[in-house]
């Protein structure tokens, strides 16, 4: 029943790939995230300018077009540097460096959604009451105990929905490494409607997948935020 003519545990695998994909992806960005938040708020102009530049770039473009970009373009760019360091040292140094398809898609994807998550951040610090911060200063606590005690965990509470929004859109991006030549499920999926003419058959179970990702994402996010919400009387 769930063979699917022979492709089900190739799809199967695919869907496990997605999973890793869109994890490793939310990894990144959320670190990303993190910086881009820190380097926007920062009173450093360069390091506002850099965070600044990077969100504005980074929405202002499509994710289908970042996506040709980085890996067709970025492994072209990496090898440039590549050869100039083996010019640079007579020889010495002789790398090539090869995008793989899961690399390129964990890298594009985390990269984009870096940008989406700084703005998440920056609105949930900038929610963290500044009185608890100059409290930590008066007890002697160090800008990294600080941000560790006080900014960090009142900074989650605020930002746990827009977290789970970042990662809902992020999870149905993961299908557009398809087109790179990821075997994903959707590519998968795809190849096996092209080849039996049955669309239905491989591409609504798929649907039906991503569904269920979803659904139970939201079950982790609720728990996240009763976690963060500790304390609080909300209404």
């Amino acid at each position: 029943m769930f063979d699917f003519d022979g492709y089900g545990p190739s799809i199967f695998g695919g869907a496990i790939l997605t999973i890793e994909l869109a994890v490793l992806s939310l990894a990144l960005a959320f670190i990303l995230g993190l910086l881009g938040a820190l380097g926007k708020m920062s009173r450093n102009k360069l390091a506002k300018g850099v965070a600044t530049t990077y969100t504005t770039i980074i929405r202002g473009v499509p994710d289908l077009v970042w996506m040709m970009l980085l890996f067709y373009g970025g492994q072209i760019l990496v090898n440039y540097f590549f050869e100039w360091l083996y010019d640079a040292t007579d020889g010495g140094i002789d790398i090539f460096f090869s995008f793989n398809e899961f690399l390129s898609g964990v890298l594009t994807i985390g990269f984009i959604f870096g940008a989406y998550m700084t703005e998440t951040f920056r609105g949930a610090f900038m929610s963290v009451d500044n009185g608890q911060i100059e409290a930590g200063k008066a007890y002697g606590m160090s800008s990294l105990q600080i941000f560790k005690r006080i900014m960090f965990p009142q900074m989650m509470r605020h930002a746990i929905p827009g977290i789970a929004n970042n990662w809902q859109v992020l999870l149905k991006t993961t299908a557009l490494v398809s087109i790179i030549g990821l075997a994903d499920m959707v590519r998968l999926a795809t190849e096996a409607a092209k080849t039996t003419g049955q669309p239905f058959k491989f591409l609504l179970p798929v649907a039906l997948v991503y569904l269920l990702f979803a659904a139970l994402s939201d079950v982790v996010f609720r728990k996240l935020d009763v976690r963060y919400s500790a304390g609080v009387v909300k209404g």
